[in-house]
């Protein structure tokens, strides 16, 4: 039995789809709601850790204290070399925990369905060596990893987002785009961000167009999701030239 422990930072960002794909593979959930519910202190017992993403910004301790638990978890995954993976927020938390840098996007919020483009990094790597070379992936973010750890790996990007994502170590992935949504959950998301949404070019978030777009993102994501699961399992070898934290 392959345990994960899932972080849901917003009530708004559940595991839905990324979270059906895990279970189908094997493995058994723990989701946590840091906004509700304590953050595990270790992860003595879990396999692998999935940090999802929100509504708030990676440093915005202020308005959610917990955030900062987060991190230190975030860090202690890294540092035990646990298998983690960390969606759009969990991303950038996941780049300040570990040296990196998080700010409002330069070029503006990025929303819609996008293609971003792996790096050649990403052809030696045990997730994301048999992605397509331009997968499609779901954006609503307005804050990017400016900089990213002294340790990590760029394994894609896009051309208004340096940073889509990177790998710290031999075993923890940021991701900056979405691969968990469904159709409902982005247009609840336009609904309550309207000034995010409205970066979207037109169209891009119509119904049957986000419909047709999230079938093309299962057929891609979940693989990716699936090897996750036997990574975490000890099931999936990394490759010998991906460096150790």
């Amino acid at each position: 039995m392959t345990r994960l422990l899932v972080l849901q930072p917003d009530h708004d960002d559940p595991p839905a789809r990324l979270g059906d794909w895990l279970t189908a593979a094997g493995a058994v959930l723990d989701v946590v709601r840091p906004f509700e519910q304590p953050v595990p202190d270790d992860l003595d017992g879990y396999d692998g850790v999935v940090c999802l993403g929100g509504g708030m910004g990676a440093l915005d301790d202020a308005g959610h204290p917990w955030l900062a638990d987060v991190r230190r978890l975030l860090s202690h995954a890294v540092s035990r070399r646990v298998p983690l993976l960390a969606v759009c927020l969990g991303a950038q938390l996941l780049a300040a925990a570990t040296g990196g840098q998080v700010r409002p996007a330069r070029q503006g919020p990025e929303v819609g369905v996008m293609l971003v483009a792996k790096r050649d990094a990403a052809g030696d790597d045990p997730l994301f060596a048999d992605l397509p070379w331009t997968p499609d992936v779901l954006q609503f973010h307005t804050d990017e990893v400016s900089l990213l750890p002294p340790t990590a790996v760029l394994l894609a990007s896009s051309p208004r987002c340096a940073n889509q994502a990177f790998r710290v170590g031999d075993r923890a992935y940021g991701v900056q785009f979405h691969v968990e949504t469904t159709p409902e959950v982005v247009l609840k998301w336009a609904e309550g961000y309207p000034g995010t949404a409205a970066g979207a070019r037109p169209g891009w978030l119509d119904p049957d167009r986000l419909a047709a777009a999230h079938e093309d993102i299962r057929e891609v994501w979940q693989p990716f999701a699936e090897r996750f699961v036997r990574l975490a399992a000890g099931g999936l070898t990394t490759s010998r030239n991906l460096p150790l934290v």
